[in-house]
């Protein structure tokens, strides 16, 4: 550790306690906000979704964050730490810690270290839970943080904080590129698909039949993976977290062929109807919550119908087909072959996928850019902070 520098324990430094059970709220007093985990971000807080709750007039000094106080999540996503930094005090629940320094201006330089600790990996140390993880008070009391005199941890800090807001910039930018790729592709696939000239028919018109697929209970291991409705991502087949089948009867009845769409019939109402299209990218079946398309191939493309499947269009009129329950969302086949779909030439189908197909290509490159933009603002983040604590910076 640099000269002059110490190492002290939180509460050495710091007081701390526990926000509010939730669910021993009392019905009386005032509804006010409160912060939980959920609000937490590293360095500030996401308050979209702020919810209130009843406290007593003498829960106030107890369960409020005032202006300077640290809130360090508890559990949910052990260690994540922001500073309240408003004027108005909150309320916070009991799966946040609230950390009050007794030099104020140590608060910036802890959140920084737990930040750092956290992209080294080395804040998972310090949890509890086989399970779900906590950062536990005992824990966070005997938690260690380097203390270098006031005026040089001021200087380190103000350096990290003009370097960070770059950053941040620098993300921001990156995000809202990958936006407008995206929303370009959406707004073109929404104008080739609102063409006057084709006739709409229903998809029943342009298939033979749908299939549900296997219900019969999978594996680990296996010879043959078995395509789940987590499996369907930006309608593409994603394969990973596989599992598998070595029922021979099922891989019969259920392989499939090259180009086949599978269209996901239940999932969460946000995700219910999307589809993804099978290149042969190995030997696979479905599992039941997918419904596999069977085209009349002289009418009706398989890229065409994937693109269509996962258009505004489909998703916005899938919406007034479902069949909602809690926390699920069901389409089925009979409502899927309802679905109305505009069917030019085959000819014109295969134009329309080339345009789509080039469109596509573009935003995955703006994703793979944007991803490598982000792992290295990771980097670059982890390195500076990396130094500030070692007293190189």
């Amino acid at each position: 550790m640099k000269e002059g520098w110490q190492t002290k324990r939180v509460s050495e430094i710091a007081r701390h306690s526990l926000g509010k059970m939730l669910d021993k709220s009392k019905n009386k007093g005032e509804p006010k906000p409160y912060l939980r985990n959920l609000n937490v971000r590293w360095g500030e807080f996401d308050l979209s979704d702020v919810l209130e709750m009843r406290f007593l007039p003498d829960e106030a000094d107890k369960y409020t964050a005032v202006k300077g106080d640290v809130l360090v999540c508890e559990g949910g996503y052990p260690g994540r730490a922001a500073i309240w930094d408003d004027d108005e005090p909150i309320y916070f629940q009991k799966a946040l810690h609230r950390v009050r320094f007794h030099e104020p201006e140590r608060n910036k330089w802890f959140v920084y270290f737990l930040q750092f600790r956290a992209l080294e990996g080395t804040l998972k140390n310090h949890f509890n839970g086989a399970g779900i993880q906590h950062f536990t008070g005992e824990a966070l009391a005997q938690f260690e943080i380097p203390v270098p005199p006031l005026p040089e941890q001021q200087r380190i800090v103000g350096v990290l904080d003009e370097v960070f807001a770059g950053l941040a910039t620098a993300q921001v930018h990156a995000e809202k590129n990958l936006q407008n790729a995206r929303a370009l592709f959406e707004s073109h696939l929404q104008s080739v698909l609102a063409n006057r000239k084709w006739r709409w028919k229903r998809l029943s018109d342009l298939c033979e039949r749908v299939e549900y697929g296997s219900s019969a209970k999978s594996q680990k291991k296996g010879n043959v993976p078995v395509l789940r409705m987590g499996n369907i991502q930006a309608g593409r087949l994603d394969w990973e977290n596989l599992v598998y089948t070595v029922d021979k009867d099922e891989i019969k009845k259920y392989l499939l062929k090259h180009n086949d769409v599978l269209f996901n019939r239940t999932n969460s109402p946000e995700l219910v109807g999307k589809s993804a299209i099978y290149k042969s990218e190995m030997p696979a079946i479905f599992a039941g919550y997918l419904i596999r398309i069977h085209r009349k191939e002289e009418l009706l493309d398989a890229d065409y119908l994937n693109y269509f499947l996962n258009s505004r269009i489909a998703l916005d009129y899938g919406k007034t087909v479902v069949i909602s329950s809690v926390n699920q969302a069901n389409i089925n086949g009979a409502k899927l072959k309802s679905y109305p779909i505009p069917a030019p030439s085959l000819s014109e189908q295969l134009e329309v996928v080339a345009q789509l197909d080039a469109l596509s290509t573009e935003t995955q490159r703006l994703e793979s850019l944007y991803q490598k933009k982000q792992a290295a603002l990771a980097a670059l983040k982890k390195s500076l902070l990396h130094q500030a604590f070692s007293g190189e910076l």
